[in-house]
């Protein structure tokens, strides 16, 4: 017989097998379109991410007071204890550093969170102190409308979008002055929409915040940020800033570590990894629905050899070789599969879509729908998985002997 024979009659089969045939789809619809939406669902998230951190600075260092294991774990083996209460990063830190030739740019932060006045209303707000030297060429933040700070400027701020319209009932405009524990500072700029928190954050001059924040000291920071002339030199750059500081601060061993270096590098990757992770769990728990699928597909195939043994027989008394018996039967259990897929990258676009559509898209970046790539592997699955299931049934049937499968009753 010639593939369109095996194909007409394997129509045929499922055709006339109408409800049992629509019953074992249905299983498969699920199976794929829960695969395949969760699957697209997972790469349009993985592609926000990746949008996100492609705006990050992956030169960016920092270096954080106090020091515990899961710090260390974020770069290299460390075998970190608690966080020191007392740990302070002071000036003494960056002028070690500063001999590092891989460093391009290093500032020392501030950070704090105090009252902030504005036409009469009051609102706690976070103030962060920086280097205004050095800090416009470290950042990633742009302005909407002023500029950023410059060297010369002490009680002025550069504020986030939400501080300037979102706060107060009156807008804040450049050159508008508010009230920080109560001295006054003139808005020279307004930074474009940031997202994550930080569009509710005040930026001044260390100098200035340091006069404005309580408890902050003079040569005494929060954090220190040190930017890397390349990102192919973070992670070295990263262990030589652990060995300087180790030796500057008189520390041998690294239990007694009072400071933790992170790199945004190593956190993007982390995320990345994070996020490959858990798609592919996702998409393993939805493969569990194929597998019932599949085992609704050998059901179906072996009831129909059952049905159809007499038929087996007289075919075979009239010439049908085994290998024509088992074509036909496998051509069917493939189109029940290949029926089954279609709908169900239907269903998983519909899914996908739907999903994205609840999350209004912030999480997704409103996703594109699925790939073409996705939706021809989801096909394949499907077909893979109805050939596989009806491979013993499509093999007993063409075993069967003529006198046997005709005395069928």
């Amino acid at each position: 017989m010639r593939n369109s024979t095996y194909l007409k009659m394997g129509l045929n089969m499922l055709v006339h097998s109408k409800l049992r045939s629509w019953l074992t789809i249905i299983g498969i619809v699920i199976g794929v379109g829960s695969v395949v939406g969760i699957i697209s669902l997972g790469d349009a998230m993985q592609a926000n991410v990746q949008s996100k951190l492609s705006d990050l600075d992956l030169t960016t260092i920092t270096i954080s007071p106090g020091y515990t294991k899961a710090s260390s774990n974020m770069h290299g083996p460390g075998m970190g204890g608690g966080t020191s209460t007392d740990a302070e990063l002071t000036k003494d830190d960056i002028n070690a550093l500063r001999g590092l030739d891989s460093i391009q740019y290093i500032e020392g932060e501030i950070s704090g969170r105090e009252g902030v006045k504005y036409a009469g209303q009051n609102a706690t707000l976070s103030i962060t102190g920086v280097d205004p030297q050095v800090w416009k060429y470290m950042t990633t933040l742009k302005t909407q409308s002023g500029r950023l700070l410059e060297p010369a400027d002490k009680n002025v701020a550069v504020i986030g979008s939400d501080v300037a319209s979102e706060i107060y009932d009156q807008n804040i405009g450049v050159n508008q002055v508010i009230t920080i524990n109560g001295k006054a500072v003139r808005v020279v700029g307004i930074l474009e929409e940031e997202g994550m928190g930080g569009d509710s954050r005040i930026y001044m001059p260390i100098d200035g915040a340091v006069d404005l924040i309580t408890d902050a000291k003079k040569d005494v920071y929060d954090s220190i940020s040190v930017k890397a002339r390349s990102e192919d030199q973070v992670d070295e750059l990263t262990t030589e800033i652990e060995k300087k500081l180790m030796v500057s601060r008189h520390i041998n061993k690294e239990d007694d570590r009072d400071f933790s270096v992170t790199a945004s590098k190593s956190l993007a990757d982390s995320v990345t990894e994070m996020m490959s992770s858990m798609t592919l769990f996702l998409g393993a728990i939805a493969a569990v629905s194929l597998l019932v699928g599949a085992v609704g597909i050998a059901n179906t195939m072996f009831t129909s050899v059952l049905e159809k043994t007499k038929e087996i027989g007289t075919m075979k008394a009239i010439g049908a070789k085994n290998r024509d018996i088992l074509m036909i039967f496998l051509f069917n259990s493939a189109m029940v599969g290949l029926v089954g897929g279609i709908l169900g990258v239907i269903l998983g676009s519909f899914v996908s879509s739907g999903l994205q559509m609840m999350m209004g898209g912030n999480m997704t970046g409103g996703g594109s729908g699925v790939s073409f790539s996705l939706m021809l592997e989801g096909l394949t699955l499907a077909v893979l998985i109805g050939v596989i299931s009806g491979v013993v049934p499509a093999y007993r049937a063409s075993k069967l002997k003529p006198v046997d499968a005709l005395r069928y009753e």
